[in-house]
C-alpha cells in the first residue's frame, strides 16, 4: 500500500488525484453523496451526481442542501487549484440562490465552481448548479479563508 503525502501536493495536484483515483476508502461528503469529479483544471472544477429518493425534502423533490454541498464543493475545490502545497482553505461565506427543484429519481446534477479572486489570505468563487437537461438549478458565490498551513 502506498501511502501518499497529501501536504506535499498542490492543491491542484490534490484535486487531480482524487478525480483520478477516487478514493472510495476515504470517508467524505463526495462518497456520501455519490459525487464523481468530472474536470478539475486549476481555478475550475466540476462535480456531478445522481439524485436518488433519499435526497428528498419533505416536499418530494431534492433538498436544497445537496444543491449547496454541491455548490459548496465545486467552489471551494476550484479555489483548492489555486493553492501551494500546504496550504489550506475553509468557507467562510456561501450564498446561494435557487432557482427551480430537481427531481430525486436519479436526475444528473452538475455543479461547476470558477474562482473570480484568488489572494493571499481570501479567495472567492462563483458557482451554479444544472440538471441533465441544462436548466439552471441554482447558481451561488463564496469567500473563503486561505490557511497557512494544511488543515
Amino acid at each position: 500500500m502506498t501511502t501518499v503525502d497529501f501536504a506535499a501536493m498542490t492543491g491542484l495536484q490534490l484535486m487531480r488525484w482524487v478525480q483520478s483515483e477516487r478514493p472510495a476508502d476515504t470517508p467524505s461528503i463526495g462518497r456520501l453523496l455519490g459525487m464523481r469529479f468530472d474536470e478539475v483544471e486549476h481555478g475550475r472544477v466540476v462535480v456531478s451526481l445522481d439524485t436518488r429518493p433519499d435526497f428528498a425534502n419533505p416536499l418530494g423533490t431534492v433538498h436544497g442542501g445537496i444543491a449547496a454541498t454541491l455548490l459548496d464543493s465545486a467552489m471551494g475545490c476550484a479555489v483548492h487549484t489555486t493553492l501551494p502545497a500546504g496550504v489550506g482553505y475553509t468557507t467562510l461565506e456561501l450564498k446561494v440562490n435557487y432557482i427551480r427543484a430537481a427531481r430525486t429519481e436519479g436526475q444528473t446534477l452538475t455543479a461547476e465552481g470558477t474562482v473570480i479572486h484568488a489572494g493571499r489570505r481570501t479567495a472567492t468563487a462563483e458557482g451554479k448548479v444544472l440538471d441533465d437537461q441544462g436548466k439552471l438549478i441554482a447558481h451561488a458565490t463564496t469567500t473563503c479563508i486561505v490557511l497557512g498551513t494544511a488543515v
